[in-house]
Order: structure tokens, then C-alpha cells, then sequence
């Protein structure tokens, strides 16, 4: 401690800086300022409410986009049944009248497309023929009448002649042809739904 005096002034007491007593003599409790210190809002469950609805968000569109694709894969291995062979005969023999201009490739077309509903209607096997195999195996067959089996070799040699004789009917030759095929698959498609197991039993009869 400094005492100041003076012969004018009453004496003057100033602590000592170099000193941390206090008047009482006891040291002073100087600190360093602590730092800042998180004072609980009350609004922390708002936080974890919204962290969790993120989450269920989340959640929720993969779930949707794992179904939809799950869906999508299975919708593409439902297998389609194929269409009747009679069904496919009509839809092809409207189509070859877009060849009708066209001797050779009309004959050619008809005459395939009355070989591949023959095999796929009766299972004969009539597309790797010559015609000539195809309508001597026909005559033993009983899948088709008479009637029909002068008819089919009628259509079947006329078709040959423009193949392969390039003969070149005129259209209305053509159209009758053409008339002819679609009589061959009217009058020999199923009836009642045959299967080919019926007519395979109806044969061996």
C-alpha cells in the first residue's frame, strides 16, 4: 500500500497495483470471462418432429418407386396368348391385297399365309412343302372335305403358275384368288372352339 501525504491535504491511501488484496487483506478472485453457454429455447422437439417427417417422406417415395418399377416388370412378363391362327390368316390376307399390283409377290404372299393357317389350324406341316408333297400327304387327311381339298389344290396350282410359270393374271383374277383363300379360312376355322386335340381325336376316329 502507498500512503501520499501532503502538509495541505489529508493523507491518501491508493492500493497497489501490484498487489490483488483487497482493504481487508485478502486476495482478490480475478477470473477469466467463461464463454458462451447454450441456454436451452424449448423448441428442440420441433427439430426432431421435422428430422423425423424427412425421413418418412423419404421412406415413402422409394417404397412408391420400388412398387411402380416391381409393377412395370411384372406387367412385362405376363405373357400374352397368341392370336388364333384363323385371326392372324384374316389380318394378313387384308394386308396382301396391298401386293395386289404385284403378280408375283400377291401370289406369294396368299399362297404362305393359307400354308401357315393350314399348319397352325390342323398342324400340317405345309410351309417346307412343294406343293405337289403337300397336297398327296392332304389326300389321307381327314381335317378337310372334299370340297375343300379341290379347292385348296385348285388355289395352290394357280398360285404356282404366277410363281413360278410367271404367268400375269389380271387384278380380277387375283381378287378371286384372294376370295378363295379367305373362303378356305371362313369355312375351316373352329367351330364350337375345337382344339387341335379334338380334331387329332376326330382323325383317329
Amino acid at each position: 500500500m502507498i500512503i501520499v501525504t501532503n502538509t495541505n491535504t489529508s493523507a491518501l491511501i491508493l492500493p497497489d497495483p501490484n498487489g490483488s488484496v483487497d482493504m481487508s487483506g485478502e486476495a482478490l478472485d480475478i477470473r477469466d470471462i467463461k464463454g458462451v453457454v447454450d441456454v436451452p429455447s424449448g423448441n428442440e422437439w420441433l427439430f426432431f418432429i421435422f428430422a423425423l417427417f424427412g425421413v418418412a417422406i423419404v421412406v415413402f417415395i422409394s417404397i412408391w418407386i420400388i412398387r411402380r418399377h416391381l409393377a412395370k416388370r411384372s406387367e412385362k412378363s405376363v405373357l400374352i396368348p397368341p392370336q388364333p391362327p384363323h385371326i392372324l390368316a384374316w389380318n394378313k390376307l387384308q394386308s396382301s391385297l396391298d401386293l395386289i399390283h404385284d403378280a408375283d409377290l400377291f401370289c406369294t404372299d396368299v399362297s404362305l399365309i393359307i400354308r401357315v393357317y393350314l399348319e397352325g389350324r390342323f398342324d400340317l406341316q405345309a410351309p417346307d412343302r412343294t406343293t405337289e408333297e403337300f397336297l398327296f400327304e392332304l389326300q389321307t387327311s381327314k381335317y378337310l372335305d372334299d370340297s375343300h381339298k379341290d379347292l385348296l389344290g385348285d388355289f395352290l396350282s394357280e398360285c404356282d403358275l404366277v410363281k413360278f410359270a410367271k404367268a400375269e393374271p389380271p387384278e380380277n383374277e387375283l381378287r378371286r384368288l384372294h376370295e378363295a383363300a379367305g373362303r378356305l379360312v371362313g369355312e375351316t376355322q373352329p367351330r364350337f372352339e375345337k382344339t387341335k386335340n379334338d380334331l387329332k381325336e376326330e382323325n383317329s376316329l
